[in-house]
């Protein structure tokens, strides 16, 4: 592999870069395989290779890495939403969160450039069910992996939208945490991905600065005053990183903040040269991970006028076909934990549930912002029978009587196929299938035969 001279140029007086050791963790072809298991659903798990045997990413509750990286396409447990792969640098994210925000407290998130989600599914781990998170992803082609991803996730406190962050004017002093995993020259991925050196050069490297900045500068105003905006990049370059540190600070109110790092873990803390503003790169020599920048900030002030213009805008009435009988309250209470938390709204005729407290909170984003998905889809009403969907098999919400069948790992995957499955169920309907208790969708027992369910653009093509 070789590395760009430009680069190794530009990294020389950079703390924390040692230019023998970087080099031959890139040469060395060492790959690091690292998971997150989902805390809504890990109760459930009995398999051997999610146990405690397995080395912890130190600063991630919930991150582990893997002796080696299996066929997670061939896994039932990571279509059923049991744990996220995700790079173990940018699992940091928990800990910066962790140290600015108090996460017991109902929030209101946003992850800016979210595809394909391994941010945001962290995020939604840590907060309060009494909190909001609204995903988003600037790019049509990838918001639907982001909202597959944060389907098989479970959780019904997030929005997904499909918005530049110029659109977020709409929402001024609005959310309590940004985060921004910016767009990137994508240095630090060079030994992950070594075709990435190909797309790599300095002219790269200006125009991810100036595409960042710009990110940045329309998505400041919706920051509230106290409110942490958490910045990131897979790059090592200081334009991408310490630079946009002095950049922010010089150009908006904001304060650095400094976190607290374990030595053990390997982290350098940098100082940026003009504004003296705190950042924390990962070099894949002293850290168990692949390249990562991270740095916290904090508003200090705002335009308390607009902030409540905001807090006091009208909700948009509700529109008649919205409104739901209680004889389809009826029809969906058997499905749900506890319906009475729920609100619901229907969208070409189907059925979506989110949590009560945040019904202002989506008629509001929804006059501004393009709504991809929002809460847990539950399925479309059919002559008093609910149709149910598969995102409803993996939320968080469904009750737990609902009929179960616990298959093994050759019938769910023949399931997840979309394949004809050969099971005696016992029982006729609609019924969960399960591996290791962790519902993956469902089927219909009809005398003799089972239809699967499973959603056919989500389907398993490897043999």
């Amino acid at each position: 592999m070789n590395l760009p001279d430009p680069l190794i140029h530009s990294l020389q007086n950079i703390k924390g870069f040692n230019e023998e050791a970087f080099k031959a963790v890139h040469q060395s072809g060492i790959q690091i395989t690292s998971v997150r298991l989902n805390p809504q659903k890990i109760y459930n798990l009995q398999s051997a290779i999610y146990n405690d045997q397995l080395e912890r990413v130190p600063w991630n509750k919930y991150g582990y890495y893997l002796p080696e990286r299996p066929s997670f396409t061939l896994d039932p447990l990571f279509h059923a939403g049991a744990y996220y792969v995700q790079e173990a640098s940018s699992m940091f994210l928990e800990e910066a969160l962790k140290q600015t925000v108090d996460l017991s407290k109902p929030l209101k998130v946003l992850d800016l450039c979210a595809a394909p989600g391994g941010k945001s599914t962290l995020i939604q781990s840590i907060i309060s069910a009494a909190s909001l998170l609204v995903s988003n992803e600037v790019i049509k082609t990838r918001v639907n992996i982001l909202s597959e991803n944060m389907t098989k996730w479970g959780a019904a406190n997030v929005i997904v939208t499909n918005n530049d962050p110029s659109d977020f004017l709409r929402l001024k002093n609005y959310f309590d945490v940004i985060v921004v995993d910016a767009p990137c020259s994508g240095s630090g991925l060079f030994r992950k991905d070594p075709n990435a050196i190909t797309e790599w050069s300095e002219n790269n490297v200006q125009l991810c600065a100036q595409r960042q900045q710009r990110i940045l500068a329309d998505i400041m105003p919706s920051l509230k005053e106290g409110a942490v905006l958490i910045y990131s990049t897979c790059s090592y370059s200081q334009q991408e990183d310490e630079e946009i540190t002095d950049w922010l600070m010089e150009g908006f109110k904001v304060e650095s903040v400094k976190l607290k790092i374990e030595e053990s873990w390997g982290i350098v803390e940098t100082v940026s040269e003009k504004e003296k503003g705190y950042g924390y790169r990962f070099y894949p020599d002293k850290v168990k991970g692949e390249g990562f920048f991270i740095a916290a900030f904090k508003k200090k002030s705002f335009d308390i006028e607009k902030n409540n213009e905001i807090k006091n805008q009208k909700s948009k009435d509700k529109r008649k076909q919205d409104i739901f009988t209680a004889k389809e309250i009826e029809i969906l209470k058997p499905y749900l934990i506890n319906a009475a938390d729920l609100f619901f709204i229907k969208q070409n005729e189907e059925v979506i549930a989110m949590p009560l407290h945040l019904e202002h909170e989506l008629e509001l984003i929804q006059s501004s912002l393009y709504i991809k998905k929002a809460g847990v889809k539950l399925g479309t009403i059919i002559r008093n029978e609910l149709i149910p969907a598969h995102d409803l098999a993996v939320s968080n919400i469904i009750d737990a009587a609902i009929p179960k069948l616990e298959v093994d790992a050759a019938t769910a995957l023949q399931y997840l196929r979309r394949a004809e499955i050969k099971i005696e169920a016992g029982i006729k309907g609609w019924v969960l299938l399960t591996h290791q208790q962790l519902p993956i969708g469902w089927i219909k027992v009809i005398s003799n035969r089972i239809n699967n369910y499973y959603p056919k653009e989500w389907r398993i093509l490897n043999k």
